[in-house]
């Protein structure tokens, strides 16, 4: 017996039915993703706005949080320069007992510290001497610090 017109319809229909429900999953997906990682940008929130000062003396760097919003260690990033040449070993923060350095940093760039670098806070490490370029005195000493991808201070002294 030859297919008559209705079985002939019936056949189309689960194939519709399932390119309609795949487009629909497509779409809900992106929908989905779209407002997931909206949100998650949003949560990152703006970069954080505070001020610092800079100080260093013999092989010692001293950073103060002077004020402005409280900066969490873990994104942080610190690059030191001296006279416009890299560290050869930066500070990787927070530390202990990193190559390059002098035992342990204090403040919040220890691990042992809360995480968090508020207002009125001090930050120092040691540069050891097998560290290239030295801390000579009279050197002209940069320190940027790095919050995620974003530079947050650039700050420079003399090495006394």
């Amino acid at each position: 017996m030859p297919p008559t017109e209705s079985s002939t319809d019936r056949g189309l229909s689960p194939v519709f039915a399932t390119v309609l429900l795949v487009g629909l999953t497509v779409v809900g997906a992106a929908v989905f993703g779209t407002l997931a990682f909206g949100q998650a940008a949003a949560l990152d929130g703006p970069d954080p706005q505070a001020s610092f000062s800079l100080s260093a003396s013999g092989d010692r760097v001293v950073l103060v949080h002077e004020h402005g919003d409280a900066i969490a260690v873990g994104p942080l990033r610190v690059k030191v320069t001296i006279d416009g040449e890299p560290l050869e070993h930066q500070p990787p923060i927070p530390f202990f007992a990193a190559t390059g350095f002098h035992g342990g940093p204090s403040g919040p760039f220890n691990p042992s510290d809360n995480g968090a670098w508020t207002a009125g806070e001090t930050a120092s490490f040691r540069v050891a001497g097998t560290n290239t370029p030295q801390l000579d005195s009279g050197a002209e000493l940069t320190v940027d610090l790095i919050h995620g991808e974003t530079r947050i201070a650039s700050l420079t002294t003399q090495v006394r």
